[in-house]
């Protein structure tokens, strides 16, 4: 993705979950749009340096912070480094997620307790700490959910409810925090190209596409474009909105 104006120019923006799909697209545009981007994960060092590496070439101030979002401690001391490094925070992106896809009545405790807290717990706490660095300034926070947030899918009990709760955690936010000057809305993509998704056979591939009008899976260049236009002046006036990247399939 190429974006022609520097309409983030030394924003300080924190993307969680960047080290693939759409969370190192959305790091991608935003060191692209002139932010200095921190770039938060959970494992694979040695994958993250490789994303600075090429981050770097775009612009200079780029950070990776490794924490489990899903652990308040971790999450602080993030905040801490942030807090340290650049004294403010202006746009926090909360794409970390996971899913453990199963039947509702083969759901593993285990696995919803941490889909749940990698999801939506992530999401919360990482809101908590954003709004505390962007009291004095405001700042925009932009939600990663999904479109079975609002229509659920067969299959995925827990990652629809955790997609759901942000959906909610968005709107509630909006309104405590647009009075200071943070909005908080929420990108819902669909079908995207990304590992999450390389594990579907052809034949349901090929299903779901034939309920997007667009008639192809998205990518996650397309969900970043939206959520750097979230992060620029040009939606100041945009709050609590939930907004779809699913070339039409849920309307």
């Amino acid at each position: 993705m190429s974006v022609e104006n520097n309409f983030l120019q030394d924003k300080v923006v924190l993307v969680t979950g960047a080290g693939r799909g759409i969370g190192r697209a959305i790091a991608h545009a935003a060191a692209s749009a002139g932010a200095c981007v921190v770039l938060n994960y959970r494992e694979n060092e040695a994958e993250m340096k490789r994303v600075v590496d090429d981050l770097k070439k775009l612009h200079e101030n780029i950070v990776a912070v490794r924490a489990d979002v899903s652990k308040s401690k971790d999450v602080k001391k993030m905040f801490d480094i942030i807090k340290k490094r650049f004294g403010r925070l202006d746009v926090l992106v909360n794409n970390a997620g996971i899913r453990k896809d199963a039947l509702l009545v083969n759901t593993v405790e285990s696995d919803w307790d941490e889909v749940l807290n990698v999801n939506l717990k992530g999401t919360f706490l990482c809101m908590k700490e954003a709004t505390k660095l962007m009291l004095l300034s405001g700042g925009r926070i932009i939600n990663i959910t999904s479109i079975v947030g609002t229509n659920g899918n067969h299959g995925q009990a827990a990652y629809s409810a955790s997609k759901a709760g942000i959906i909610g955690l968005t709107k509630s936010a909006a309104k405590e925090l647009g009075p200071i000057g943070i909005t908080v809305n929420a990108i819902a993509p669909g079908l995207i190209d990304t590992d999450m998704v390389a594990n579907l056979t052809t034949e349901q591939r090929t299903k779901l596409i034939k309920n997007i009008p667009y008639g192809r899976a998205g990518t996650p260049d397309e969900v970043a474009s939206v959520a750097i236009f979230l992060a620029s002046e040009a939606t100041s006036y945009v709050n609590g909105q939930i907004i779809g990247v699913d070339g039409g399939m849920i309307m």
